[in-house]
């Protein structure tokens, strides 16, 4: 399967999680707009009406995100992953995706164990290399560092979905150990993963630019139209940033720059929504399949653990547990 097939069989995953990260959002303003009318209406204090009700609000949305799109998340990356190595997939992806992860991961807590080793291992080997910068290079070395541990950072979610997905594919092994193996891959294969960082981040910045740049363009007219009704706001948010320093704060602290500022954020807000929904999942089916193809004819030995074991303790107390 081409990486554009591949995609098209597996958006309908991204589609329900976008559609259950909408309903939490409702959720969460319903609870909190009920709390604050019961608060009204019993106890003459809707403040804290609010609070319990946004708190319940939050409890219920933190149950759906825990349950319902680890599911979704984990069924797309296992659905990628047979897609890779077989060749094809089933008419009904979505149910099984969700049947590979409950095989995978018999309960939710093994799932999120894994996953939070991972990013762990990921997270700690960025924070190695920002160290190592500033023991070579002092205050310049160290910002070096920290310049490459951020661009390591931006890819850490990518690691951890091709470590997820190498889980998948090394299913007649224990997940903790197709963990360790997956985590070795990306120092094995550094010239693969090379190409791999030169994806996310030129489609991540072509998208930025196409997406953000035209809804933030939307969101400059529309502002620039309402100029009079909004005259009120900007004032004040210039007023709130008096007291502030700092090159931004400069900016804030204008009323003319403002509408600039709204519309530059609104405009990375929307692309946030629509990448992660729609430009990632295509991202990461390349990504994947670079990752997976590089391994499986050269899977990691217990050896090759070693190499890490001194380099990160989350990797050395997964290790372990083999």
């Amino acid at each position: 399967m081409s990486n554009k097939e591949l995609y098209k069989k597996t958006i309908g995953f991204s589609l329900r999680r976008v559609l259950w990260d909408i309903l939490s959002l409702v959720i969460l303003l319903a609870c909190g707009t009920i709390g604050y009318v019961l608060g009204e209406k019993f106890a003459q204090n809707g403040i804290v009406g609010l609070i319990i009700g946004a708190v319940v609000g939050i409890i219920l949305t933190a149950l759906i995100s825990h349950f319902i799109s680890y599911l979704l998340k984990a069924g797309q990356i296992a659905m990628m992953t047979r897609g890779i190595t077989e060749g094809e997939l089933p008419d009904n992806v979505i149910a099984e995706g969700k049947k590979a992860v409950k095989e995978r991961f018999g309960a939710v807590a093994a799932y999120y164990a894994i996953t939070n080793a991972i990013k762990g291992i990921f997270n700690q080997l960025g924070r190695l290399i920002t160290n190592v910068g500033q023991k070579v290079g002092g205050d310049t070395g160290g910002a070096i560092g920290s310049a490459v541990s951020s661009a390591v950072q931006t890819v850490v979610n990518y690691l951890c979905d091709c470590c997820l997905g190498w889980i998948f594919y090394r299913k007649d092994v224990k997940a903790a150990k197709a963990a360790c193996e997956g985590a070795v891959l990306f120092f094995k294969h550094g010239k693969t993963f090379a190409k791999n960082m030169g994806r996310v981040f030129g489609m991540g910045l072509v998208s930025l630019l196409a997406i953000g740049g035209v809804f933030a363009g939307i969101f400059y007219a529309i502002l620039s139209w309402q100029s009079q009704a909004l005259a009120g706001v900007y004032e004040s948010v210039a007023g709130a940033a008096q007291d502030m320093e700092g090159s931004f704060a400069q900016i804030l602290q204008n009323p003319q720059t403002l509408p600039i500022v709204f519309a530059v954020l609104g405009g990375v807000i929307v692309w946030s929504i629509i990448h992660s929904t729609f430009i990632k999942p295509f991202v990461l089916t390349g990504v994947l399949r670079n990752y997976i193809n590089s391994g499986k004819d050269d899977i990691p030995s217990e050896e090759s653990f070693s190499m890490l074991d001194s380099k990160s303790t989350k990797f050395r107390k997964l290790h372990s547990q083999l």
